[in-house]
């Protein structure tokens, strides 16, 4: 088999509901081994965030759990904190997202853990950091609303909405893993681990792009324009017979290829509407031309019309729908982990030099108490790839 990048990485997941699991996630994609920590009887708390449900779980839980060992260890017992304990020192990396503080009481902190191991890279993923924020709960949805995502998120006079997916805790989990490699990488070349830190508020500004650029540049704050770009037009959905339609235009040529393909060609060269500037400056108008020719086909139609000239444009899908568009595109977008398992939404990251772990389903809680303790108990024996689950039973 084909060596991954992360191959030989024990990664020890202390985390819990969506962030955490979703960066060891990754980390297990990339062929890290990664035992994830759990407590007896109840496991990660999305285990029961349902529904819909699986055959053993939540689908939440499913979502971000694959490819992982599952050990229940009760912290509080002084033989299962012995086993998390060693199994911190053989560990390369530790994800961890317990409220600040909470981990020193079992000598599991980053400064015991460094000491027991001075090469582990220990991840800390909080809400709001690990300063004056450390006490505050971090809810991906608070985060959204206290970050100023929500405030530019939905129409202009409706109340705020968040996104429709807790996409501040999707990124925050994309930021532990790069941190996480840049760490290896550096211990690669000093030997030291270190304590690594990273929390949902930062990640939520620190992707915010052209709209807190615009609050930095301005001093004025960007407000919610719905699906409108506030520095581009038409940048936005437009309304056919049937559906939406997405519509990017980027400059004043791909603008006038839409004229053409719509017949509107007295709209290209009209001074209101011939730069972006002036149509942003005049986009209800715009809109409303555009809309009065889009409204007599559906959209399915327009988006093969428009496409076939270069225009960047596509109808607004459904999630079932969004799936069968990327696997007509080859990008194939879903992976089986097999016995029984529901399907995964695949690492969407290819390498020419390898392949791809072998894909296996999320744990039953305590599904490898036996494999995993034999192994923290015996520093000979090799902790080998797992198999998918149920195919053997």
């Amino acid at each position: 088999m084909e060596a991954l990048p992360l191959d030989g990485v024990v990664v020890a997941d202390f985390s819990r509901v969506l962030a955490g699991p979703y960066a060891t996630m990754l980390l297990a994609d990339l062929g890290a081994t990664v035992i994830k920590v759990e407590r007896p009887g109840s496991g990660d708390d999305t285990r029961s965030w349902g529904p819909p449900w699986t055959e053993s779980s939540s689908a939440y839980f499913e979502s971000v759990n694959r490819g992982k060992r599952s050990i229940a260890l009760d912290l509080s017992d002084p033989e299962d904190r012995e086993a998390a304990r060693e199994l911190v020192r053989r560990a390369d990396v530790l994800v961890e997202n317990f409220k600040a503080g909470s981990l020193a009481q079992y000598g599991l902190d980053f400064e015991s853990a460094h000491e027991i191991n001075p090469g582990l890279i220990y991840t800390s993923i909080s809400g709001f950091g690990s300063k004056e924020g450390a006490e505050l709960p971090g809810y991906d949805f608070v985060v959204q609303a206290l970050g100023g995502l929500m405030s530019i998120t939905g129409e202009p006079e409706r109340p705020p909405v968040k996104v429709g997916v807790a996409v501040v805790d999707v990124l925050t989990g994309k930021d532990a893993a790069l941190g996480i490699m840049a760490a290896l990488r550096h211990r690669e070349t000093t030997g030291q681990g270190q304590h690594v830190e990273v929390n949902l508020m930062s990640s939520l500004l620190g992707s915010l792009a052209n709209q807190m650029s615009s609050l930095l540049t301005t001093g004025s704050a960007p407000q919610r324009m719905g699906n409108q770009h506030p520095s581009i037009a038409p940048y936005e959905t437009l309304r056919c017979e049937d559906a939406f339609l997405a519509v990017a235009i980027g400059n004043d040529a791909q603008f006038r290829t839409l004229c053409e393909a719509l017949g509107l060609m007295s709209m290209a060269d009209d001074p209101d509407f011939a730069t972006n500037a002036q149509r942003v400056a005049h986009r209800e108008d715009m809109v409303s031309r555009l809309e009065g020719v889009l409204g007599a086909r559906p959209a399915a139609d327009w988006q093969q019309r428009l496409q076939g000239v270069g225009v960047a444009c596509g109808q607004v899908n459904d999630l079932a729908r969004a799936v069968d568009h990327a696997e007509s595109l080859g990008l194939r977008p879903l992976i089986d982990p097999g016995g029984g398992a529901a399907k995964q939404v695949r690492m969407p990251i290819d390498f020419s030099g390898h392949g791809s772990a072998a894909v296996t389903a999320p744990p039953l809680l305590g599904e490898h108490d036996k494999e995993v303790l034999a192994w923290l108990q015996d520093p000979e024996q090799q902790l080998f790839p797992i198999s998918a689950r149920r195919n053997s039973q």
